[in-house]
C-alpha cells in the first residue's frame, strides 16, 4: 500500500482508469470489486452490487421474497427489481430497512408488488428528519464534496468510485425520485421477528448510523450487515457526521463474529461466503479497529497532539494484504484524530490551539515571516514534486492570504489535485477534486454554504419542526433590542417562536403577544423561498396581529431570503 497515511511521496502509484481519471492505481483497482454484479449468494438469496452506493438484498422466504434495503431513489429500486426478475418471479411481500441511509426507493416495491409489512428501527424517520432540518447546509455540502456529486464523470477530475460504491446517486437512476414509506413495523432493542414466514434475528449494530442492526437467518446461515464493509471502516466521514465510537462498533464486530455465518451480505461491497474465510477476514477487520482506538488512546495518554496522532498511529502493513482492512473509504490518520476528538474534545493540547489566530490572520503573518507572498509561492512550487503536504499547507496559506491573487488559487487548486492524485482514498480525492474546482470556480457551491429548504422537505414536516429550522438561520446583530413573541398559527397546527437576546427561542405560543396565520401552502411556500413575507401580508395570505412593525423586524433578522426581503 505504500504510504499508509494516505498520500504518497510520489507520482509512482498513478494510473489513469478508461475513461481518463486520474488516480491511484489502488483506487482504481477497487472499482472491480463494486461492479453492478448480482451474486447468487445461497439458494434463494441474492445481494445486487453496483446498483447505487448500497447493495439490494433479496432473500425467499416460505411466503415470498423479503427486499433489505432500497437504495437511494424509486429509480434505483426499479432497476434492481428487474435484476431480480431475471432470477425470481416470486412476489416482494416485506421490506426490512438496516439502516437509514438507504430506505427511498421502497415506493417502487410497493407500486408492482404486494408488500405486507415494512420492518425498520424506530430511529430511522428521526435520523432522515435531523440530517435534513438544522443541519443541511452542512451536512448536504458534505455528501456532496465525499461522493463526487459535482465531479465529471470521466477525464482527470472524473469519479473513479467512492470507495463503498460506484458512486452515489447512479446517472442512469436521474432524476432520483424520493420514494420513503415509513416502517410499518419497528424494533428498538434486540428481538426475533417472523417475516414471511421466515424467523430473522435481529441485533442492534450502530455503525454509522445509531440504527443500524445485523439481520441472521439461522436457518440459511446469512447474516445481513451494515459493519463491515469493503474498505476500513470509516470512524471519520469527511463529510461530517456524529462521532461514531470504535468501542460501540467492536460490539457489533463480535456480535457478527458469534454467528459462524456461512454468508455474509454487506450494505456495501460483495458478499462473503465460507465460514473458515468469514472468521479469519472478519476478525482481522475487527482487530484494525480495536487497534486504532488503543493506540490513539496509548499516544494521547503519552500527550500527543491531533497531527503527532495522523502520524504516530499507522495501521501495520498486513492489515493492507487485505481489501477489507485497506484505505479506499477513510484513512487511517483520520480516524485516530476522531477518536481523540470524540473522546476529549477538539483541544488536543497543543499550545497553538489553544487560542489560534483567525484563518486570514494566521495565514498573513506565516507568510510575512516566510519573507513574503513570492517566497511562499516558489516554496510551494518546489514541494509539489516530492513533499505533498508541506505543499498543500504553503497553497492554503497563500489563499487564505487578504491579498490572495488568482494564481494562489490555482496554485491551491494544484496541490488540492496532487493530493487527490496521491491518495488511495475515494473520500479525500473526491473531497480534494470538489475543493479544487470550487476555488477555480469551476463548479459553484455556494448553493450548499446556505439552507435550501425543498417543498417535498418541507411539506413532510409538522410545523414544529419546520419552524425549528428557522433558529439556525438568526443574524444575532440584527436581533440587537428585539423581544417579540409570535405565536404561529398554520392550519391546524400551531407552536411560537420568541425572538429574544439574540436568539430564537422556539415556544408553545401560548404567553404570545402577537400571532402570524396563514395556510399550510403559504408557510411552505415562505420555508422554501417561492414568496416573500413582505409579499404574502400584502396579499393577505399571511395575517399579523399584535405589533405587526416588531414581527416584521424580527422576522427580518433571519438569514433567509423570504424573510429578510
Amino acid at each position: 500500500m505504500g504510504d499508509t497515511r494516505g498520500l504518497l511521496s510520489d507520482d509512482s502509484q498513478i494510473a489513469t482508469d478508461l475513461n481518463g481519471q486520474i488516480a491511484h492505481r489502488s483506487l482504481i483497482e477497487h472499482s472491480s470489486r463494486l461492479s453492478r454484479t448480482l451474486h447468487s449468494v445461497a439458494d434463494g438469496v441474492w445481494c445486487l452490487v453496483g446498483n447505487g452506493l448500497s447493495n439490494q438484498t433479496f432473500i425467499t422466504a416460505p411466503q415470498g421474497i423479503i427486499a433489505i434495503d432500497t437504495g437511494e431513489s424509486i429509480e434505483e429500486m426499479r432497476d434492481a427489481l428487474i435484476e431480480l426478475r431475471t432470477v425470481s418471479d416470486a412476489p416482494v411481500v416485506a421490506v426490512i430497512y438496516t439502516h437509514f441511509h438507504y430506505v427511498s426507493g421502497t415506493q417502487a416495491i410497493l407500486d408492482t408488488e404486494p408488500v405486507e409489512v415494512i420492518w425498520g428501527h424506530e430511529r430511522i424517520e428521526g435520523n432522515l428528519r435531523r440530517s435534513a432540518t438544522e443541519i443541511a447546509p452542512a451536512y448536504g455540502r458534505g455528501l456532496v464534496e465525499q461522493f463526487a456529486m459535482q465531479l465529471p464523470i470521466d477525464g482527470p477530475d472524473g469519479n473513479v468510485n467512492v470507495g463503498l460504491g460506484r458512486a452515489y446517486r447512479m446517472p442512469e437512476h436521474a432524476p432520483f425520485t424520493g420514494g420513503h414509506v415509513p416502517a410499518t413495523r419497528t424494533f428498538a432493542e434486540a428481538t426475533t421477528i417472523e417475516v414471511a414466514g421466515l424467523a430473522i434475528e435481529v441485533t442492534p449494530a450502530p455503525s454509522d448510523a445509531d440504527d443500524s442492526v445485523t439481520l441472521w437467518v439461522p436457518s440459511l446461515g446469512v447474516a445481513v450487515h451494515n459493519i463491515m464493509w469493503p474498505a476500513l471502516f470509516n470512524v471519520f466521514a469527511i463529510r461530517g457526521e456524529e462521532y461514531r465510537d470504535p468501542r460501540i462498533l467492536l460490539t457489533g464486530l463480535d456480535h457478527l463474529h458469534s454467528l459462524g455465518a456461512d454468508h455474509l451480505i454487506a450494505t456495501h461491497g460483495p458478499p462473503l461466503s465460507g465460514a473458515e474465510e468469514i472468521d479469519h477476514r472478519l476478525l482481522a477487520y475487527r482487530d484494525s479497529i480495536q487497534f486504532l482506538w488503543d493506540q490513539t488512546v496509548r499516544w494521547t495518554n503519552r500527550g500527543a497532539t491531533s497531527a503527532e496522532l495522523a502520524h504516530r498511529v499507522q495501521l501495520p502493513p498486513a492489515f493492507g494484504d487485505d481489501w477489507l482492512t485497506q484505505q479506499h473509504y477513510g484513512i487511517a490518520e483520520h480516524h485516530a484524530r476522531q477518536i481523540r476528538t470524540g473522546l476529549f474534545g477538539f483541544f488536543d493540547g497543543d499550545p497553538a490551539n489553544i487560542l489560534p489566530l483567525d484563518t486570514t490572520d494566521h495565514a498573513a503573518r506565516v507568510i510575512d515571516a516566510m519573507g513574503g507572498q513570492e517566497a511562499v509561492r516558489e516554496r510551494c512550487q518546489a514541494a509539489m514534486s516530492d513533499d505533498t503536504r508541506w505543499a498543500l499547507y504553503l497553497a492554503a496559506q497563500l489563499a487564505h492570504h487578504p491579498s490572495s491573487t488568482d494564481e494562489d488559487r490555482g496554485l491551491l487548486a494544484t496541490a488540492l489535485r496532487t493530493a487527490a492524485r496521491r491518495t488511495p482514498s475515494a473520500n479525500v480525492r473526491n473531497w480534494c477534486i470538489t475543493k479544487a474546482l470550487d476555488v477555480e470556480g469551476t463548479i459553484d457551491m455556494s448553493r450548499h454554504r446556505t439552507h435550501r429548504l425543498g417543498r417535498r422537505q418541507v411539506t413532510g414536516w409538522d410545523l414544529a419542526t419546520s419552524a425549528g429550522v428557522l433558529r439556525v438561520m438568526v443574524e444575532p446583530e440584527k436581533l440587537e433590542g428585539i423581544d417579540c413573541h409570535v405565536a404561529i398559527h398554520v392550519d391546524n397546527e400551531s407552536c411560537g417562536l420568541h425572538f429574544r437576546n439574540h436568539i430564537l427561542c422556539q415556544t408553545s405560543g401560548a404567553e404570545a403577544d402577537n400571532s402570524l396565520t396563514c395556510s399550510r401552502p403559504t408557510w411552505d411556500a415562505l420555508l422554501t423561498g417561492s414568496t416573500t413575507l413582505a409579499e404574502a401580508i400584502d396579499s393577505g395570505e399571511v395575517s399579523l396581529t399584535g405589533d405587526a412593525d416588531a414581527v416584521r423586524s424580527a422576522f427580518g433578522a433571519l438569514d433567509h431570503t423570504a424573510f429578510s426581503r
